[in-house]
């Protein structure tokens, strides 16, 4: 599979669940362009046990993500209805109630397929329709993508089903992509926000491993 990381996020309209309450039809992210970075997450299905952890972990560090001007969005094989259905379940009873952010329906699976995410076994007809042959589910995996402000992806990370994300790593990648483009430095190996950065050229490197 071809890596996504420098091109053009693909394109998507599609319904989705907003402010855990409204379900609209021509949801894209698109609209942000020019205006906001976005972290697109997938989670593999509703209802079940490592999702809902995830989906609140971003909702708690929603100020922060905020405070980078940019905008979370989720993305499921469910329908909307059955997100809608989901964020109006309270917490102590297995659901996402409080989740704000928008949640995406990709039950055509175009989405987690051209995005690369796409679990289970499968293949194209003649029409380009994605057809299921044999074993596993139809749903995403765990893949996050950071997008800039022009619509480029600028980070990616995929975990299989079993394996929750860190969610506070997504803020430290956006800090260093901001810093990169603020300042022109690179970021080294574990750097957060306030650490040394590099200049891109010879004597910043070796000024960094000097100090």
């Amino acid at each position: 599979m071809k890596t996504l990381i420098s091109k053009k996020a693909p394109y998507f309209k599609a319904s989705a669940v907003l402010n855990g309450k409204d379900i609209v039809h021509n949801f894209t992210i698109e609209q942000y362009k020019n205006k906001k970075y976005v972290i697109l997450f997938f989670y593999p299905k509703n209802f079940t046990f490592v999702c809902p952890t995830e989906i609140y972990a971003f909702q708690k560090l929603l100020p922060d993500f905020e405070k980078r001007n940019t905008q979370v969005v989720a993305v499921s094989t469910d329908t909307e209805y059955s997100h809608f259905t989901w964020l109006k379940m309270k917490k102590k009873d297995g659901g996402i109630n409080g989740v704000t952010y928008p949640i995406v329906s990709d039950i055509n699976k175009t989405i987690s397929y051209n995005y690369g995410v796409l679990s289970g076994y499968w293949n194209c007809d003649c029409n380009n329709n994605l057809v299921k042959i044999d074993g596993g589910e139809l749903v995403a995996y765990r893949g996050l993508f950071l997008i800039d402000k022009k619509s480029i992806i600028r980070h990616i990370l995929i975990n299989d089903l079993p394996l929750g994300r860190n969610v506070i790593e997504s803020i430290r990648i956006i800090d260093a992509l901001q810093t990169f483009e603020k300042i022109g430095e690179v970021c080294p190996a574990n750097w957060n926000i306030g650490d040394k950065t590099i200049k891109p050229n010879h004597e910043g490197i070796i000024d960094y491993l000097s100090s």
